[in-house]
């Protein structure tokens, strides 16, 4: 008996299939009626407390009840979602409503500045009960903002430009295979990197990997940041600040692949264009393990940030005056209310989607060219809490190369007061969203308190495999 026969008749994935299917193996071993068994795992499917006592089915009864009333396997596509914005590329709609047709799946929304990924598209949220999607979090666990307010006057940006690019070109590293030869230190390293065989082969990479910024549309820069709400934590006026975007680089992706992979075997009942969106339920050795590696990539892209933004502090022998930062491909357990009114423990991935919980702070990104904003969330329960983590591409990477020229991307940076040290040219502004219009599709989500305009920017030159 396959997991997909029993989420037939309401047997949810997981350990209650596993049960279930031990119960059938017994029938079969001692020659009993398998057809009799089924009728009956579908009495305790529908009334699971009916049988919490019963010698045969009280194990899985109880775990039936303890998951709740959704712990039923749901038939497709009832799962409701919200979507924000307007002209949002079809695909990358299709990919959240292939989402909300999960069995595992409670609710959806996608921001307005989705574009196509892996199963579970950028700027795509998904709450799913009891069960992580690899490919709803991301390649890149834990990718992440963070921004470090410096005491140094905005003139410095001008007056200082070539000592503030040697203190990007010296403190981190750029490109896909990036490492330092002396790795940087940081108490990630003395974590438990035992939790997956994963991360255990992994860690020396990793560590010649901390502190480094990767590939795609990872950055580093220096630039001007007026705030405009003190609720910041800053006094209204101008400042110099660092900010940076990044993740887990080399194994986060590792990480990402293999349970991916492991999700796909777990789940071949999966129609094709689901097949991406395999879950692991978290009652499982599986799931557990891959919400270990994951959180363990939670910290290490943490370290990353904390590693380049302390050694490029350093090296300039200024003070902090600020730090701000979070995650945006990452799972979260949060309590939500479900459609039927009730409240729940619930895990939302954010793929591409900055938390926007009620008061909580977070940093949007525009681009090269573009401002970034500081943002309060407005606690939005349609939107899960969530909004969107950037302007978000408005072509592919391959289409950019074949659009643009340098020489339209310089001249476009140069009348905006841009350096650009190094990038890609599929990462010129104009292959991005316009940020004012993302922000003011989403202005019931989040409130600008800041904004962000880039000076210095750094990314990895041309060539480098994305990993974004």
């Amino acid at each position: 008996m396959k997991t997909r026969d029993l989420m037939r008749i309401g047997i949810p994935p997981g350990i209650c299939a596993d049960i279930a299917k031990q119960i059938l193996q017994r029938v079969h071993r001692t020659k009993g009626s398998a057809a009799a068994a089924l009728g009956e795992l579908k009495r305790v499917a529908a009334a699971p407390a009916a049988f919490v006592e019963d010698d045969t089915y009280g194990e899985l009864a109880r775990h039936l009840v303890e998951r709740g009333p959704r712990a039923q396997a749901r038939p497709r596509g009832d799962a409701p979602y919200r979507i924000w914005g307007e002209g949002l590329e079809e695909t990358a709609v299709q990919q959240l409503k292939n989402a909300c047709q999960l069995p595992v799946a409670v609710a959806g929304a996608l921001m307005p500045d989705a574009h196509v990924g892996y199963g579970l598209p950028i700027g795509g949220v998904l709450a799913t009960e009891n069960a992580v999607v690899p490919y709803a979090v991301g390649v890149d666990i834990a990718c992440r903002m963070k921004m470090t307010v410096l005491d140094l006057p905005v003139s410095r940006l001008t007056q200082e430009a070539e000592r503030l690019t040697r203190a990007i070109e010296r403190e981190t590293r750029f490109g896909t295979g990036a490492a330092f030869q002396t790795p940087r230190q940081h108490a990630v390293m003395d974590a438990d990197w035992r939790v997956s065989p994963v991360t255990a082969k992994m860690k020396d990479r990793a560590w010649g990997q901390l502190g480094t910024s990767g590939s795609g549309n990872h950055f580093v820069e220096f630039g001007t940041l007026t705030v405009t709400d003190e609720a910041v934590g800053l006094a209204r006026g101008e400042y110099l600040a660092l900010l940076s975007h990044s993740g887990s680089r080399g194994t986060g992706a590792q990480v990402a692949q293999h349970f991916s992979k492991l999700a796909r075997r777990l789940h071949p009942e999966l129609a094709p264009e689901l097949a991406q969106l395999a879950w692991l339920d978290l009652d499982t050795e599986e799931g557990q393990e891959y919400w270990a590696a994951m959180e363990l990539m939670g910290r290490y892209a943490a370290a990353n940030h904390a590693v380049i933004h302390a050694h490029i502090a350093r090296a300039l022998g200024v003070e902090v005056r600020l730090d701000l930062e979070n995650h945006h491909n990452f799972a979260w357990r949060e309590r939500h209310r479900l459609p039927d009114g009730s409240e729940s423990e619930l895990i939302v991935h954010r793929k591409g989607a900055t938390p926007a919980g009620a008061g909580v702070l977070g940093i949007i990104p525009g681009s090269m060219g573009a401002p970034g904003y500081v943002v309060r969330g407005r606690g939005v329960a349609a939107s899960l809490n969530s909004a969107a983590h950037g302007a978000g591409r408005r072509m592919s990477r391959t289409q950019a190369k074949a659009q643009f020229r340098w020489e339209d991307a310089k001249r476009y940076l140069r009348e905006r007061g841009v350096t650009l040290l190094s990038a890609g040219l599929d990462e010129v502004p104009m292959a991005y969203k316009d940020i004012d219009q993302v922000m003011a599709a989403q202005r019931d989500l989040v409130e600008p308190l800041a904004r962000f305009d880039p000076r210095i920017v750094k990314m990895a030159p041309a060539g480098e495999r994305p990993e974004d």
